[in-house]
Order: C-alpha cells, then sequence, then structure tokens
C-alpha cells in the first residue's frame, strides 16, 4: 500500500513551529501577524475557506481581520477596502477570497495588493519572482505540495512531472517550481490539460503527477504506472446517500483505484488542502517577519 502524505499531520506541524515563531516575534520585534481577510458574497465553499483561515490565525496566535462584502458589492467598493489595508502598517496580509462574483475583474484587485503583503502569490510581481528563481510570495497550494515533497523526502531530481492543471493559482506556479535548478525540484515537468485527445497518454508517464483539474475521480488506475507519486489538489463534492449529509468530497484521483499502484499518495480530504491554508500563515508570518526591513 502507498505511502499517505499526511496533510493534516504536517499542516499541524507546522502550525505549532509558527506559532513558537510568532512567539518569538512578538517578544522580540512587538509585532503581531495580522491577516485581512475580504469575502465578497455568499458562496458556500468561499464562506468555509474563510472560516478555515480565521480560526487558523487563532491557533497559531495570529491577528485576522475578515470584512464580508454582498453579492452586489461594487468593483469600486472592493479596491476601496483593499487600498486602506494596503495603506494599514497594522496589517501584514492581504487575502482576497477567489472566486468573485462575475462582475468584478479579479486581476484588477489582485493588482491592487501591494507584493509585500500578497501571501497569496498571486501578483504579478510575486509569479515573476518564482518564475525567475527569486525570493518572493509563492502561491499557498503549490508551496503546500513542495513542503509535502520536502517533509517526506520525495526524491525529484530528474524525476518526469506531469501536472494536470494550466491555472494561475496551482498549474503554472508548481510547474515552474518543480524545473528550477534547486533541491526538491530539477524536475522534466509536463503541462497538460483535459483539453488532451489522450490525457491517459501523458498520466502514464508521469514519476509525479499533480492533477488539479476540478473533475471527480478523473484520475484511475488505468492512467498512472506503477510506484507513482500523486498529490492531488481536486476538492468535489459528489452525491453519496450513505452520508448523513448527502454527499462525499472526492479528489481528481480516484483513491481507491490508484493508491494501491502508487508509491505515495494524498488523500482527500486530509492532503494537500490542509497544506495550502499551513503555507498561507507561513506566508503570512514572513511577510510580518519583513515589515521591519521594509
Amino acid at each position: 500500500m502507498a505511502i499517505i502524505l499526511d496533510g493534516r499531520k504536517i499542516s499541524n506541524e507546522i502550525k505549532e513551529e509558527l506559532k513558537a515563531k510568532t512567539l518569538w516575534l512578538k517578544e522580540q520585534k512587538k509585532i503581531v501577524p495580522c491577516l485581512a481577510l475580504l469575502l465578497v458574497g455568499d458562496n458556500p465553499s468561499s464562506q468555509i475557506y474563510v472560516a478555515s483561515k480565521e480560526k487558523a490565525c487563532k491557533e497559531i496566535g495570529f491577528k485576522s481581520i475578515v470584512i464580508r462584502l454582498p453579492q452586489d458589492a461594487s468593483e469600486s467598493e472592493v479596491l476601496s477596502v483593499v487600498k486602506i489595508w494596503a495603506n494599514d502598517k497594522e496589517i501584514h496580509g492581504i487575502l482576497v477570497q477567489l472566486p468573485l462574483p462575475k462582475h468584478i475583474n479579479e486581476n484588477n484587485v489582485i493588482m491592487a495588493i501591494p507584493p509585500a503583503k500578497d501571501v497569496d502569490g498571486f501578483h504579478p510581481e510575486s509569479m515573476g519572482r518564482l518564475v525567475i528563481g527569486l525570493p518572493g510570495f509563492v502561491p499557498c497550494t503549490p508551496a503546500g505540495i513542495i513542503e509535502l515533497i520536502k517533509r517526506y523526502d520525495i526524491e525529484t531530481k530528474g524525476k518526469h512531472v506531469v501536472v494536470v492543471s494550466r491555472s494561475n493559482i496551482v498549474g503554472k506556479p508548481i510547474a515552474n517550481l518543480l524545473y528550477q535548478k534547486s533541491n526538491y525540484a530539477n524536475s522534466i515537468v509536463t503541462i497538460c490539460h483535459t483539453a488532451a485527445r489522450d490525457l491517459s497518454y501523458f498520466t502514464k508517464q508521469a514519476d509525479i503527477l499533480i492533477a488539479a483539474m476540478g473533475v471527480p475521480k478523473a484520475i484511475r488506475a488505468k492512467d498512472v504506472k506503477d510506484s507513482v507519486v500523486v498529490f492531488d489538489v481536486g476538492i468535489n463534492r459528489i452525491i453519496d446517500t450513505t452520508k448523513e449529509k448527502g454527499y462525499s468530497i472526492v479528489g481528481d484521483v480516484d483513491f481507491e483505484e490508484v493508491a494501491p499502484k502508487a508509491f505515495a499518495i494524498t488523500p482527500v480530504p486530509g492532503g494537500v488542502g490542509l497544506m495550502t491554508i499551513a503555507m498561507l500563515m507561513n506566508n503570512t508570518f514572513i511577510a510580518a517577519n519583513n515589515f521591519n526591513s521594509m
């Protein structure tokens, strides 16, 4: 049976480490890390994500500020909140929960966040620094994958990584991270997506497979080779009448089928998703720690 890459265990370790670092920051620099979160609309998943981030801040000892705007809030209202936070020296990280309502231009909002407070790692400056290998904020889900690779000492040098995603949030940044000439990277990377005529042709070549296309159980046992390492980023709700809630949460990989063939695999839930929040907290700590040097 595959090694389970336990995001719950590792994320808890990271949060405990951050608790100690935060205590040091408070005592030595008199700084309390502060994350400001903006939620627009009533998307149930977004509400859950924001609540999880608030909870993580409290657990570690960060301050959090949350503003919730209605679904019909204008782009100018959103930008006004971001501008106030951008100029507030007590706020170290700004996160605008995505997706935003369709009438709001996400790029305009992302561009309004100062790179020094861009703890989501989505600003073009953050992305540019990532691509050329300079220090900066890395998007939290790719950062979480890299942290799992490090902590489980997964060999990546010369390995063929297949990324099934082309998103700015996961696919593009994780591909750029893994082909760089550095420790826990230095891989040969292929990016593909659901437009591929035969997606299985690519996934069967993967030594390391990263699936983030948002299609429940799309990757089956027939689509991978033996001893593959699988990072399943998908979080999909499917109808399940055997459950009290009436649904189950599953990944983009059919865990029951693929796990027996894999060398290592992340579960869903309990895998990459929890690492995403842990790395957001880590980015926020870094932003706060950098504050004195700005």
